[in-house]
This record gives structure tokens, sequence and C-alpha cells, in this order.
């Protein structure tokens, strides 16, 4: 009875190992659906006034990070990344309590009052639409909206996976879909009729400025603060606002410093500068960061 009841174990044992291993190797990722959707036959959300869901208004805690949720999307308006969310969460409920539709204009925003209407736009291409957010996310710290499957497909932004967008709240009670409709331009379409053509900096012209400012004699204005120190320019505008537009862009995604200053001789052109960088490896990480947001950069020895 012992060798029967011991085999037993056993038995029980691998299948149950054997199923654990079958689960781990079949967790659901998260993706598109497996067919094609012709995002433009789905409209976009239409706002209509709705009463909070007073249940989602507490602040919460999650991940040890501390969340505030506003009472009110009056007047709220910010620009910041955002990201997709599809197959894995579809059906599934959504922090208002509905369930989450990858195939309907909807989004999920970390402090935003449930539920909010907003516009969001992408600041790369220009394309807009209009959400219904209703759910809690996107949880990395450099993200602002989580956008569903098809919200993200009109948007222009699954290729990549993220966006820099511009997120505006909407008052259902003032709403006007003939004003929505009308051609706008985004930030960057100003911005490529206001900027100066910079060249990407790459790993090896960065290497060799490096080498250069070390090995070579420069003046000395050049090298006032380090023999070894590489500033990336990240844009060179005519319109000093959309300069502070770069820089409180560029800030939500690096902590290195940013500036901008005037050339003497280009007091028209108001650069906006990331530096001084000593390394060779924070130049890699931060170009890395502005490619994956759409940006170029130029290096340069010398502050402006």
């Amino acid at each position: 009875m012992r060798k029967i009841k011991s085999g037993y174990i056993c038995t029980i044992l691998f299948i149950g190992i054997a199923l654990l291993l079958n689960a781990c190797s079949t967790v659901k990722k998260d993706g598109p659906p497996p067919y094609d959707v012709d995002v433009s036959k789905i409209p976009n959300a239409v706002p209509k006034v709705e009463p909070y869901n007073k249940r989602t208004l507490a602040s919460y805690r999650l991940f040890g990070k501390q969340y505030h949720v506003m009472q009110s999307s009056k007047n709220y308006e910010e620009q910041g990344i955002a990201s997709w969310y599809g197959t894995k969460f579809h059906a599934q409920r959504t922090a208002n309590g509905e369930r989450y539709n990858m195939l309907a204009m909807t989004a999920a925003h970390k402090t935003l009052p449930l539920p909010t209407y907003v516009q969001v736009t992408n600041l790369k291409n220009g394309k807009k639409i209009i959400v219904k957010v209703n759910d809690r996310g996107p949880f990395e710290s450099n993200r602002l909206i989580d956008l569903s499957y098809v919200a993200a497909k009109k948007l222009g932004m699954l290729g990549h996976g993220t966006a820099y967008v511009d997120v505006k709240a909407i008052d259902p009670t003032r709403y006007d879909r003939n004003n929505f409709n009308k051609p706008t331009y985004s930030q960057d379409f100003y911005i490529a009729d206001n900027q100066v053509k910079t060249t990407p900096a790459s790993e090896d012209n960065v290497m060799n400025t490096l080498h250069y400012a070390k090995n070579n004699t420069l003046k000395s204005k050049r090298l006032a603060h380090s023999e070894s120190v590489v500033y990336l320019q990240v844009g060179a505008f005519k319109n000093k606002l959309l300069a502070e537009n770069m820089k409180t862009r560029v800030g939500k995604m690096i902590s290195s410093p940013i500036k901008i200053t005037q050339r003497a001789r280009h007091q028209k052109l108001y650069h906006v500068q990331i530096g001084p960088i000593k390394d060779v490896a924070t130049v890699k990480h931060i170009t890395s960061q502005l490619k994956a947001a759409g940006l170029s950069s130029k290096r340069t020895l010398e502050e402006v």
C-alpha cells in the first residue's frame, strides 16, 4: 500500500507540475485582434452629460504610489505619452464598472474623474480623436493615457506603440461637433514651420565629438565648462513659445538640464539645448529617449 500510495502521489505531482508549466507558457499577452478593423467606420465618442462615478473619485494607492483623483475635469489639458491596450483586457471590468471594449472609443487615465470625455491629438501627425475615459491607468511613470485599440489605430500610433499627445477635457454642455471637425494644426506642424533642421546625433558622432574635444586645441570660449562636454540641441525656433513648449515636452522625459538660449549672431532663434553632458552613455540614452518620442537632436560642443 505504501508503494502504491507513493506512486499515486508522484503521479499527482507530475500532473500538477505539467499543468503549471502549461499555464506559464500560455500567459496571455496584449496586442491587436487577429482580424483587421476598419476604424473609419467607428465614430468618435459623443460627449454627453453624465454624473461622475462617486466610487472612483477617491484617491488610491497602487504599486507603492499615491494617486489623487481630480474632483473635476474642468479646464484640464496636458501633454504626454499615450500608449494603448487591446486583447489582454478585452471584456474585463473597467474602473467605472463598464466592460472594456477594444473596439470602442475609450481610454484610461490615472486621475481624471470617471467618466470624462477628452480630445486626444497626436502631436506628430495632427490626427485627433474623442474618447470616453472610463478606466484607470496606465501605471508606467512616463505614460499619460492608455487608449483602446481602435482609438490608437485612428490616431495612427499602432506601429510605434506610443505617441506624444495633447489631452484636453471636453465640457459636454459646450461640445460643438462642427468645431471639432474643423481642420486644426498641432504643435508639431507649427514647429515644422518654425524649426531649423537638425542632424541626428549618432553614437559614433557623439564619440568623435568627445574625442575631438579632449584631443584638440579649441577656443577657450567653447571649452568654458569642460573639455569633454557635449550638448544636444533638440530645436531652434523663431517663436519663443514653441521653444518653451519643446523644453516642457523634453523635460517630462529626461532629468538632465535643459536651457533656452540665443546665439549672438542669431538673435531671432531660440535654441533648446540639453546639457552639459559629460559621458557617451548618457548621450546615447537621451538620444534613444528622444528618438522614441519622435524627436531628433544635434550634438554640439558649445553652449549657445
